[in-house]
C-alpha cells in the first residue's frame, strides 16, 4: 500500500504512531492499519499471539485500553486559509474516541462502518499546542460487560463461546469473542486504511499558506482517470463511495429478470466538496465496447464537507453488446469490462442549454476540472428462485411438492458447489492480498463456484487501498459466485434505537461498495438465526417476544435497506431458512410448511460417526449451504505453534486445548467440552481406518491428524456425491456448500484448507467430487444395496465409458466391465445396481479382501475428462491390507513417481516440505491430485506446483515426503 497516495489523499500510515495501554506503563512504536496484538507483537512486548497457549495468555490484552497517537503536522503544517481536511477512516475496530488537536471528534462504536471527519477547524486552533490525532479505544469486552450489566439490557436466552452474551450489543466480528473453529482475542486498531484528504476550491491557486508557489498537491488535468475514486479526490471533491450496480431493465431483487431486454448500469457517487456546482454530470464510459453514456445530469453539488451528497445516474446498454460475466466454470467464463466514470462540474448555467447572452451579474466561478476512475464490473444476471414450483413442473419430473431454491445465472439454473469461508485470520489486519487469493484460487482449482462469506465474520473488503486485502475484486476476476451476508450470527439481538442507527449506515455502506462486484450472488440477513429463534419461540413462555424482535430486524429493518441499495441479487432472512410465503410483501415462512414438502436450504452436523455415511440421515433439500466435519491440521502445522516434544500429542493439553468444538460457554481454559470434540474424531478413525499406533510417537501424531483429515474427505465426498445427484432425483437439489474452507488458526476446525494455506486431504476430495462429471459408488449397507451412479452439472447431455474394476488388496485384478453412458444436463445416470453381497463381491471373496476401482471418460466442453472413485465393501479398518511399499522417484520440475511395489496403497498422500505452499496436481492433466489409491503396476505421476509468493523456502525435493494409511500402524 502507498504510503503518500497522492498530493491531496494522504496515508495516515506515513506517520509515527505509538500505542500505550491505560496507566501509561506500555508505550511502544505502532502502525496504522494495525492491531494492539500486532504493535505489541512487533515491540516484543508479546510473543506470536497464535503460539502455543497464547490465546489464553495473552488475554490481558483484552482487558485494557488502547491508546494510538499521532503527530498530524506533518500532513498539515502547510493547509492554507480556504483548505479544508478530511480524516477518513475505512474501519476501526472497535469502541473509541477521536480526538484531533485536542479537541473530541467523534465517540464511535462500529467496526463495520467508514467515518469521514472535517477536523479543519480542530487544527487550525489546537488546545495546549496539541497536534495529535488520536484514537482512544475501549476494550470491548470489559465495554461489553458494562453495555449488559444495564437494567434495561435484553440478555439473549441462547448459549454462547467464550466471551459470552456480550457480542449481540458490539458491533464488531462475532468470532473475535470466540467461536468453535478458532480463538478469542477480541481485539481492537486502526484495523483498515487511513487518510488525510486536504480540498481547495478551484480559483484557490494553492493550498499553501502565505506563499504564490504551485502546490504538488493540487490535481493537474490529466488525461489518464485514477485507478480507485479515492485516488480521483483531493482538488476540489473527496468520492467517499461509489456504487455502480449493472442489471436489466425492470429487474427488482425479487423478480425474474428478462434476459433479452437491455442492461440498465446505475451509478451512484457520495461525494464532499469545497465548491458548489449547478449543473454537474456523469460520463461513464466502456473503452472496449467503444461505448459512452454522454454527460448524464446529476443533482447539484452544494458546498459540503460534514456530510454527504449522494449523486445518481443511470443509462442503458443493448443486451447483446458486453459479453456476460459467468462463474469459472459456465459457458464463457468471468468476463470484465473496464469503467471509466467521470464526475464533471457547470456552474452558472446548464452546459446543455445554451448560454444566455443578456445575462448580467457577476460570472459564476471556474468550474473545477473533471475528475475520473476507472473500477471494473461485469454483466450478469444472478437470480436466487425461491418460488413454488409449477405444477406441470412437479408432474413432469417428479419433483417433490414445495418451493424452489436454486440460483440461476443468466437465467440458466446451475449447479452450486463450493465452501464457506471465515475469517482468514484473528488479526484483520496483517492479512494479504496474496494470503487471500491464494485461498480463492484454491477454491477455483478445486471447481468450486461460489464461496459463502459468513455471516458471523467481517464484510470482505474490495480493495487494498480501503481494505487492505482485495477480496471481492479477485472474485470477479477469478470467476467465483460469493453469497455475502450481513453480520448477525447464532444469537438472538436485542431491538433498540441505538442499534438500529448503527446498523442502517452500516448495511447501507457496504451493499453500495459490494454493488459493483458480478461476484455477489446474494444477501442473507445472518447466519443460522432463523432456526434459532424457531426453537426459542417453541420453548420459552414469552418467545414470541424474541420472535417478533426477529422479524422486525431481519424481515422488515435490513430487508428493507439492502433492497433500498441495490436491484440485482436476492435478500434472505437468514443463511439457512426455510424460505418465503411471499416475496411482495416479503413474509418469511417460519414454520408455516405442509408435511412432506420441501422448502428453504439446509444444513447436516451429525458427529456419530458410525451415521456418516448413512444416507437416510443426509438432508433431502433444494440446497445445501453448510455440512461439515471436524479435523486437525497436519504435522507441519502443528510444528508451528507446539513449543514443547510433550505438545506433540492428540490429546495433549495444548492440542486439546485449541479444540473448541463444542465451545467452553465461558472462559474457562483449557476447554471442558473439548473432550467430546476430540471424541469425535477420535471415533471416527476407529470406525472406519486402521488406528494409528507405531513406536514413533512423532510419527503417530502424524497419522491421527492426517487420519482425522482422511475421515473427514471421506464423509463429505460421501455427502457431496448424494447432494449432486440429488438435482436429478425428487428433491432437485442444486447446491453444496461445504463447511468450511479457510482455517482461522492452527487447531481444530473444520477447514479444507490449514491456516498457513496447506491443503487438508479434504480440499483434494473436493477437487475429485466437484468435478463437472463424477461417478461415485453408493452403499447402503443395510440393505446390501450399491448404486453407480454417473452425475453431471453440464448444461448440455454428456456421454462417454464407465470402467468398474474388482481388485484385492495384493493388487491382483479379479474383473471388470466396461459400460457407455449418456447423463442428462443437470442430472444422472444410474450405471449399476445390485442388492446382497453374494451379487455384489467377486465369488469366492470376503469384503475384507477386496474393493472396486470405478473410472470414468467422458467428453467435456470439447475435451476429454476421466474421474475416479473407490468403493470398498468393508470400513478400511478391517480391511487386510497388505505393505504397499511405496517407491517415490523424484524428477525434474517438482515431479514425483509413486509406485506401488507390494500391496495396494489406499490414501498415498504426498507431503510438501515446511514453509512451502502449493498442490500437487496430476503430471498428465494438471488436474489436483493426492490421497489416491495407488496400485501396483499403475504408477502415479504428480508435479507440486508451489506459490512462491507464500513459500517461504524453495522446496527441496529430498524433504517431500509419502505415506499412506499403511503407514498408521507401520513405520
Amino acid at each position: 500500500m502507498p504510503v503518500h497516495v497522492l498530493g491531496d489523499v494522504q496515508s495516515l500510515s506515513s506517520l509515527k504512531w505509538t500505542l500505550k495501554n491505560a496507566n501509561g506503563s506500555i508505550v511502544v512504536p505502532a502502525k496504522v492499519p494495525s492491531q494492539a496484538h500486532l504493535d505489541l507483537l512487533e515491540a516484543g512486548i508479546i510473543t506470536e499471539p497464535l503460539l502455543g497457549i497464547n490465546d489464553f495468555t495473552q488475554r490481558w490484552v483484552v482487558n485494557d485500553n488502547w491508546t494510538y497517537t499521532a503527530d498530524l503536522t506533518t500532513l498539515t503544517k502547510k493547509l492554507g486559509r480556504n483548505t479544508r481536511a478530511l480524516l477518513v477512516f475505512f474501519g476501526i475496530d472497535t469502541i473509541a474516541n477521536i480526538t484531533v488537536a485536542g479537541h473530541p471528534v467523534a465517540w464511535v462504536s462500529n467496526q463495520f462502518q467508514q467515518y469521514v471527519y472535517d477536523v479543519t477547524d480542530f487544527v487550525a486552533a489546537p488546545v495546549k499546542h496539541d497536534t495529535n490525532v488520536t484514537v482512544a479505544l475501549e476494550s470491548a469486552y470489559f465495554y461489553g460487560l458494562n453495555v449488559t450489566a444495564r437494567p434495561d439490557a435484553e440478555i439473549s436466552p441462547t448459549p454462547d463461546f467464550e466471551y459470552a452474551g456480550i457480542r449481540q450489543w458490539i458491533r464488531k466480528t462475532q468470532s473475535d469473542f470466540g467461536w468453535d473453529w478458532g480463538p478469542a482475542f477480541v481485539p481492537s486498531g486502526i484495523f483498515k486504511p487511513a487518510y488525510l484528504v486536504t480540498l481547495t476550491p478551484h480559483e484557490v491557486t494553492s493550498p499553501l499558506a502565505d506563499t504564490n508557489e504551485t502546490s504538488s498537491t493540487q490535481p493537474q488535468p490529466s488525461s489518464a482517470p485514477a485507478s480507485h475514486p479515492l485516488l480521483a479526490s483531493g482538488g476540489t471533491i473527496l468520492i467517499e463511495e461509489s456504487s455502480l450496480e449493472i442489471s436489466k431493465i425492470g429487474q427488482t431483487s425479487i423478480n425474474t429478470p428478462n434476459q433479452a431486454a437491455d442492461w440498465l448500469v446505475n451509478v451512484t457517487l457520495a461525494v464532499r466538496s469545497v465548491q458548489g456546482a449547478d449543473f454537474p454530470t456523469i460520463t461513464v464510459d466502456i473503452p472496449e465496447l467503444r461505448f459512452s453514456s454522454g454527460p448524464l445530469a446529476v443533482d447539484p453539488i452544494p458546498v459540503r464537507t460534514n456530510a454527504s451528497t449522494f449523486l445518481s445516474a443511470a443509462f442503458t446498454i443493448p443486451d447483446a453488446k458486453p459479453t456476460r460475466w459467468y462463474p469459472h466454470n459456465l459457458a464463457t467464463g468471468p468476463k470484465l469490462y473496464d469503467f471509466t466514470i467521470t464526475l464533471a462540474f457547470a456552474n452558472g448555467s446548464d452546459p446543455a442549454k445554451p448560454t444566455d447572452p443578456h445575462r448580467t451579474g457577476p460570472a459564476p466561478p471556474p468550474a473545477p476540472p473533471p475528475v475520473s476512475f476507472t473500477t471494473r464490473s461485469g454483466f450478469r444476471t444472478i437470480e436466487l428462485v425461491q418460488t413454488a414450483y409449477p405444477a406441470e413442473e412437479l408432474a413432469a419430473r417428479g419433483i417433490t411438492p414445495g418451493d424452489q431454491w436454486h440460483f440461476e445465472v443468466n437465467g440458466q439454473a446451475f449447479y452450486t458447489m463450493g465452501t464457506n469461508i471465515i475469517p482468514f485470520d484473528p488479526f484483520y489486519a496483517r492479512m494479504t492480498s496474496e494470503q487471500v487469493r491464494w485461498v480463492l484460487e484454491s477454491a477455483v482449482k478445486s471447481g468450486q463456484n461460489m464461496l459463502r462469506v459468513w455471516g458471523g465474520g467481517i464484510y470482505q473488503p474490495s480493495d487494498e487501498l480501503t481494505g487492505g486485502y482485495d477480496f471481492y475484486a479477485a472474485c470477479d476476476e477469478l470467476g467465483i459466485l460469493a453469497w455475502s451476508e450481513l453480520i448477525f450470527s447464532d444469537a438472538l439481538y436485542p431491538i433498540d434505537s441505538w442499534l438500529l442507527a448503527s446498523v442502517a449506515p452500516e448495511v447501507a455502506q457496504n451493499v453500495r461498495r459490494i454493488n459493483r462486484h458480478p461476484s455477489n450472488a446474494q444477501w442473507a440477513g445472518g447466519n443460522e438465526i432463523e432456526g434459532i429463534v424457531i426453537t426459542v419461540n417453541q420453548s420459552l413462555a414469552n418467545g414470541t417476544h424474541y420472535l417478533d424482535e426477529f422479524q422486525t430486524l431481519f424481515g422488515e429493518f435490513l430487508h428493507d435497506i439492502v433492497l433500498s441499495e441495490e436491484s440485482s441479487v436476492a435478500y434472505t432472512d437468514c443463511s439457512t431458512t426455510s424460505g418465503v410465503l411471499s416475496l411482495d410483501p416479503y413474509e418469511i415462512r417460519y414454520n408455516n410448511k405442509t408435511p412432506g414438502y420441501i422448502y428453504g436450504n439446509g444444513e447436516r452436523y451429525n458427529y456419530d460417526a458410525s451415521q456418516a455415511f448413512n444416507y437416510s440421515t443426509y438432508p433431502l433439500s433444494r440446497f445445501m449451504n453448510e455440512f461439515g466435519f471436524h479435523s486437525l491440521p497436519s504435522f507441519y502445522s502443528w510444528e508451528e505453534v507446539l513449543t514443547s516434544p510433550e505438545d506433540f500429542s492428540f490429546n495433549s493439553t495444548v492440542v486439546a486445548s485449541r479444540d473448541h468444538h463444542p465451545p467452553a460457554g465461558s472462559l474457562a481454559w483449557p476447554n471442558p467440552n473439548a473432550p467430546q470434540g476430540q471424541g469425535q474424531m477420535t471415533t471416527a478413525v476407529e470406525l472406519w481406518l486402521p488406528t494409528p499406533n507405531t513406536t514413533d510417537t512423532n510419527q503417530t501424531f502424524a497419522q491421527w491428524c492426517w487420519s482425522t483429515q482422511v475421515f473427514q474427505s471421506l464423509n463429505m465426498v460421501s455427502e457431496i456425491a448424494f447432494y449432486r445427484r440429488g438435482a436429478g432425483r425428487a428433491e432437485n437439489n442444486l447446491g453444496a456448500l461445504v463447511w468450511q474452507l479457510n482455517d482461522i488458526w492452527q487447531g481444530a476446525s473444520w477447514s479444507a484448507i490449514e491456516y498457513s494455506g496447506r491443503w487438508k486431504v479434504l480440499q483434494y476430495g473436493m477437487a475429485n467430487i466437484y468435478q463437472p462429471v463424477v461417478v461415485y459408488p453408493f452403499w447402503t449397507a443395510d440393505s446390501q444395496t450399491l448404486e453407480v451412479t454417473i452425475t453431471s452439472d453440464r448444461w448440455e447431455a454428456v456421454s462417454g465409458s464407465v470402467q468398474m474394476t474388482w481388485y484385492d488388496w495384493s493388487g491382483e485384478q479379479i474383473n471388470f466391465s466396461r459400460e457407455p453412458f449418456t447423463v442428462p444436463s443437470l442430472n444422472n445416470t444410474v450405471i449399476l445396481a445390485v442388492t446382497g453381497l453374494d451379487n455384489i463381491l467377486p465369488f469366492g471373496f470376503d469384503v475384507t479382501d477386496v474393493w472396486m476401482y470405478v473410472n470414468i471418460t467422458a467428453e467435456v466442453d470439447n475435451r476429454t475428462v476421466t474421474h475416479e472413485q473407490y468403493f470398498t465393501p468393508a470400513s478400511l479398518a478391517t480391511a487386510n491390507l497388505v505393505d504397499p511399499e511405496i517407491e517415490l522417484t523424484r524428477g525434474s520440475n517438482l515431479t514425483f513417481t509413486l509406485s506401488a511395489q507390494g500391496g495396494v496403497a489406499p490414501f498415498t498422500w504426498l507431503d510438501h516440505p515446511a514453509g512451502t505452499i502449493g498442490y500437487f496436481a496430476d503430471a498428465a492433466t494438471g488436474v489436483p491430485l493426492n490421497g489416491f489409491f495407488l496400485v501396483p503396476g499403475i504408477d502415479r505421476t504428480v508435479q507440486f506446483i508451489p506459490n512462491t509468493a507464500l513459500s517461504k523456502v524453495h522446496p527441496d525435493p529430498a524433504e517431500f515426503a509419502v505415506r499412506s494409511l499403511w503407514n498408521n500402524t507401520h513405520l
